[in-house]
């Protein structure tokens, strides 16, 4: 008997346009998506063609203009700003191009603020940041600004504040766009290992052909639809 692996992200139909009139433009274009859970999945395409704009969408940071997004069984789309940003800051991690981490915080205080941001218990904190900081190979560095580490340095405290708070999924946007190939690849080696040991979810945008070889699912999305999917 198969038992059916469980979705963490349903999309169907979904649409969005922005802008109105003769002005508006069609990003995505009725797009369908499966993302099973305890995966590692990867969104490619040119530039333009929705990638970003999907990520947004999946992570609550916008909703569609057409279509439904469901998350954990949950309908992002018929929920309020207030529920979508609960969700978002408690259930699921994201990740930036840019690391978007914090200057003058530490990697340690990095992590430590946006558990608070979850609303992890005081007493909690220090050992979940220290520990989120330990699984990415950071905790002797852990006292270190960002402009004393390294890009990829600061891309794995990035990703260590992003699974602190124990998220059901992960969100990155080109997480591996502003690194040497090498480092990148052992950005994506972490990944790997998070979704092998955790069994949480890893959806990502890429046009690094390397990652399509570490990934369990890909898909391919063209003038905002999904092209293929393997």
């Amino acid at each position: 008997m198969t038992v059916a692996t469980k979705e963490i992200i349903r999309v169907d139909g979904v649409k969005r346009v922005f802008g109105k009139g003769s002005g508006a433009v069609t990003v995505l274009k009725g797009v369908d998506i499966r993302l099973p859970s305890g995966k590692l999945v990867a969104f490619k395409g040119r530039s333009g063609s929705g990638k970003t704009t999907l990520i947004n969408l999946l992570s609550a940071l916008d909703s569609p203009t057409e279509g439904t997004i469901l998350f954990d069984g949950r309908d992002l789309t018929s929920m309020t700003n207030k529920q979508r940003d609960a969700v978002r800051k408690t259930e699921m991690g994201l990740i930036f191009q840019s690391f978007a981490l914090i200057p003058l915080m530490s990697a340690y205080e990095n992590v430590e603020f946006v558990l608070r941001i979850a609303g992890v218990p005081a007493h909690e904190r220090k050992s979940a940041a220290i520990q989120a900081l330990d699984h990415v190979g950071l905790k002797p560095r852990m006292h270190h600004r960002p402009f004393e580490m390294s890009g990829g340095e600061q891309q794995r405290t990035a990703i260590a504040r992003a699974i602190a708070h124990k998220p059901k999924l992960i969100l990155a946007d080109e997480p591996t766009a502003e690194l040497d190939s090498r480092t990148g690849l052992h950005i994506i080696k972490v990944f790997r290992d998070l979704v092998e040991q955790s069994g949480i979810t890893i959806a990502l945008t890429t046009h690094d052909p390397a990652i399509m070889e570490i990934v369990d699912h890909v898909y391919e999305l063209e003038d905002g639809q999904i092209v293929s999917h393997n």
